[in-house]
């Protein structure tokens, strides 16, 4: 008989002890993120400036090509033809020097923004752990979570967190 108590007894404890369960917009906690929004911005002004270069450089090269047409004429056909070569190969180490540039700084801000998603997944699990959390899902669009009582939407309790570690 005090086993069957016991048993009934353990049986209550562990019955109330409901799993936590909360869920986060990503796509909200990500766009109120303020390190996420500083890195795009520092992508796209550098992006921006590299922009500017190609288009110098592009100018530039343009008006070597179109003095070169000019000197062209008086120059004999062989000659010509050499230049033309030159000029088409110093155009082609061009292209390949901006385009090595352009994948140089997409893959830096790839390598930044992966640091900034890898954070924000810590802090939710450091979140879910403290608070005793069993599930912390992830929502919006392509998200887990179809549905979810606003109640258990963490989103800006874990924006606030990560905002207030990042101050500058």
């Amino acid at each position: 008989m005090k086993n069957l108590v016991w048993a009934v007894l353990a049986l209550a404890v562990v019955s109330c002890q409901q799993q936590k369960i909360g869920y986060v917009d990503n796509i909200k906690l990500m766009d109120e993120y303020q390190e996420k929004i500083d890195v795009e911005a520092e992508f796209k002004t550098k992006a921006e400036a590299l922009s500017k270069k190609r288009d110098s450089i592009s100018q530039a090269f343009q008006m070597e090509a179109q003095a070169f047409q000019q000197k062209a004429q008086n120059l004999s056909q062989q000659k010509a033809q050499e230049e033309y070569g030159l000029m088409q190969q110093k155009g082609q180490q061009i292209g390949q020097q901006l385009q090595m540039e352009d994948q140089q700084l997409q893959a830096a801000g790839q390598t930044q923004m992966d640091s900034v998603v890898s954070k924000v997944k810590k802090e939710i699990e450091a979140y879910g752990k403290a608070n005793n959390y069993q599930y912390i899902l992830g929502g919006g669009d392509g998200g887990s979570v179809l549905y979810g009582n606003e109640a258990d939407d963490l989103t800006d309790e874990i924006v606030k967190i990560l905002n207030d570690k990042y101050k500058k």
